[in-house]
């Protein structure tokens, strides 16, 4: 097998299985409603960013919104930054649009598509200032540990979407995941540490529902904090 046909098998393992989820009325509501107003639609070559927000500021990726707390928290806090969701699932996707609504936020944008390849694609080389990956899926089992997100060629290709000194944000409660991705993103030549090995929890992450069940759990939550070089 050569390095291309490799490189295609890697991208063919997805970080992700979609599931039903309950949809709620009012998620529903808001995903016909508004989706239209607020998607992204996917597309195989790079995004105006600029034209899809109407103006020129400082672009956020948030990579696996969820339920879309966080990004609508952050995004209240910040309206001087745009924040780009990106989601699979579509009751998050609907959460979300309905958050936007009722906080009336107008610097969020969803794109529902699979995160590797909109990073991929969509996004131009240091076209962001910033990107968030909060609480990636571990996936636990060693078996599919290569269906872990933050692997070395992903890091590497999110790093070189990132504008010199833009930070790329991580954060697990999944210890061993947690030590990975510090060393994958260590050994990535694009990026430095702001820490020695772990950031504290910066103010401008909100302690979400899932983090508060995992910490009940007795779960040791860690931040990464990268800066492009």
């Amino acid at each position: 097998m050569n390095a291309s046909s490799e490189a295609r098998q890697r991208r063919s393992v997805k970080s992700f299985v979609l599931r039903q989820g309950r949809f709620s009325p009012a998620q529903r509501r808001a995903y016909e409603s508004l989706l239209p107003r607020f998607s992204i639609p996917f597309s195989a070559t790079p995004v105006d960013l600029a034209r899809s927000f109407g103006r020129n500021n400082a672009k956020i990726l948030e990579i696996g919104s969820g339920m879309g707390e966080t990004t609508a928290a952050i995004a209240s806090l910040h309206p001087e930054l745009d924040f780009v969701a990106v989601e699979v699932h579509t009751p998050g996707v609907g959460n979300l649009l309905k958050l936007v609504d009722e906080r009336g936020l107008a610097n969020v944008r969803i794109v529902q598509h699979d995160a590797v390849e909109v990073v991929e694609r969509m996004i131009g080389p240091g076209a962001l200032a910033g990107a968030h990956v909060f609480f990636p899926d571990p996936w636990p089992k060693k078996k599919h540990h290569k269906r872990r997100l933050l692997q070395p060629e992903f890091v590497h290709l999110l790093a070189g979407r990132l504008a010199p000194g833009a930070c790329l944000h991580v954060a697990t409660d999944w210890g061993d995941y947690a030590e990975q991705i510090l060393s994958t993103m260590s050994d990535e030549p694009l990026l430095e540490n702001s820490c020695a090995r772990f950031a504290p929890r910066p103010e401008y992450r909100p302690l979400t529902k899932f983090e508060r069940r995992g910490l009940e759990l007795g779960h040791d939550v860690r931040d990464l904090i990268f800066r492009r070089r």
